[in-house]
């Protein structure tokens, strides 16, 4: 098995676990989003993410909706990200957000392997910005396939920008 895999498959095991999304779990995640760099890959970001109450009000309404799964990603105990699927014009889509200090240490592929097995929701689609190269990575270790691309006002960015859409049956 290559090096990268097993390093994937002893986090599995020992430290990262996703647990259901808790309200407390929001003030995390409302910091994480605060991050410039973060947000910059993410692109796609809403517009009141800089207001504490807005982002808290609006996120506590998505785990009492029947139709979003949200769940908490945590790294040896520590909260490292969210993950949620959420459903868009029909289609059932995946978001995910990992705390910058959590990135490249293969977190978000071992959690997102592990929310596709308790996510039934097939086909599942991701979105992601043309040069957020680590999250392509990370829906295509996962079995997501590139099925196209579509343009859209990104707030983080301010301006139009292309992202790849990715589809797992």
């Amino acid at each position: 098995m290559p090096k990268r895999n097993n390093r994937i498959l002893l986090m599995q095991n020992r430290q990262v676990k996703l647990r259901k999304t808790e309200k407390a779990d929001l003030e995390f995640f409302f910091r994480f989003q605060l991050d410039e760099e973060a947000n910059y890959l993410a692109a796609f970001t809403p517009k009141d993410q800089p207001d504490e109450a807005a982002y808290v009000e609006k996120f506590t309404r998505f785990l009492n909706d029947p139709t979003i799964h949200m769940q908490t990603i945590l790294a040896d105990g520590t909260i490292a990200g969210s993950m949620a699927k959420f459903e868009m014009n029909g289609d059932a889509e995946i978001t995910y957000w990992i705390d910058r200090n959590f990135w490249g240490k293969g977190i978000a592929t071992t959690a997102l392997s592990q929310f596709l097995e308790i996510e039934g929701a097939r086909p599942l689609f991701g979105k992601v910005a043309f040069d957020n190269s680590g999250s392509q990575k990370v829906l295509e270790k996962c079995g997501f396939v590139k099925i196209g691309t579509d343009k859209g006002f990104a707030n983080a960015r301010q301006t139009e920008v292309e992202e790849f859409i990715y589809k797992l049956e």
